[in-house]
């Protein structure tokens, strides 16, 4: 029996959740369910891509991904299954795909399940009903017709000139640590050597270093380093709420502040970090 991970904005203060869960499981009792997150920001589709690409690699092949985000059905919005790299993905075609993937999946469904008259919570009727007969074995084309392309939308975009890179703030966790979009892979790239600064925001120091983890600065400094999901991350060390504060208290970081790498000298000089 397969995995069933839920991504959602419903929290946990209320019985949203539980409701989902107890659909999945009266279809599909032996399936393993797993919870990615309930704290997405409302309704917001980048926070949640945000989180989810940076887990569902960890999975199994064959885990069954359901999303709670701008779950609604519109006629620019059908329910969708999409298989992508050996995995199952069941969301609103809001956008999220587009933010999910870095390239076309393999297989997209429309989903049509006859019989089902509860529209007002999909993640529960549709959603569920659909990661449940996939978590059985049941075929994905028994949920509804193949079609050819997922909805496309900017996400958050990283900016790219000769001698900088401008990311933005998407996530904080529980340690007020600042995540970003900016990856490592673009970073080693577009580096090439060269002496860099990290800056979040005016009148805070730059950081001019990649630490491999937070013990190579003393407590309550800030640093840079690379999550493990490969972007990279601005956190104080021994920092977090309660605790002296960690690097969003500390720097006043905000979602969607620009964070800007300045590179610095000729590509062709070598500085160690």
């Amino acid at each position: 029996m397969a995995i069933v991970t839920l991504t959602s904005d419903m929290g946990l203060a209320d019985h949203y959740v539980a409701s989902v869960k107890g659909a999945i499981l009266a279809l599909a009792p032996q399936a393993t369910i797993v919870d990615i997150s309930h704290d997405v920001r409302a309704f917001d589709i980048n926070h949640a891509a945000y989180l989810l690409k940076s887990t569902w690699q960890n999975f199994p092949m064959g885990t069954i991904h359901v999303i709670g985000v701008r779950p609604e059905l519109t006629m620019k919005s059908p329910h969708l299954v999409v298989h992508y790299m050996s995995h199952y993905f069941i969301a609103a075609d809001n956008g999220i795909f587009s933010l999910l993937f870095d390239t076309m999946p393999e297989d997209i469904f429309e989903i049509n399940l006859k019989n089902q008259s509860d529209w007002t919570f999909p993640m529960r009727s549709v959603f569920g009903t659909a990661a449940a007969h996939l978590a059985k074995g049941g075929p994905v084309e028994f949920l509804g017709r193949r079609i050819s392309e997922v909805r496309k939308v900017h996400g958050n975009q990283v900016s790219i000139e000769e001698n900088l890179i401008k990311g933005v703030v998407v996530h904080f966790d529980r340690f007020e640590n600042v995540h970003t979009n900016i990856p490592q892979t673009l970073f080693d790239t577009h580096r090439a050597n060269r002496s860099f600064t990290i800056t979040l925001r005016l009148g805070t120091k730059a950081i001019s270093k990649i630490s491999a983890d937070f013990t190579e600065v003393i407590s309550g400094d800030h640093l840079a380093m690379w999550g493990s999901n490969g972007m990279m991350i601005i956190a104080v060390n021994h920092g977090a709420s309660g605790h002296g504060g960690g690097a969003k208290s500390l720097l006043g970081a905000k979602i969607n502040d620009v964070v800007r790498v300045e590179f610095y000298g000729n590509q062709n000089s070598k500085n160690d970090f």
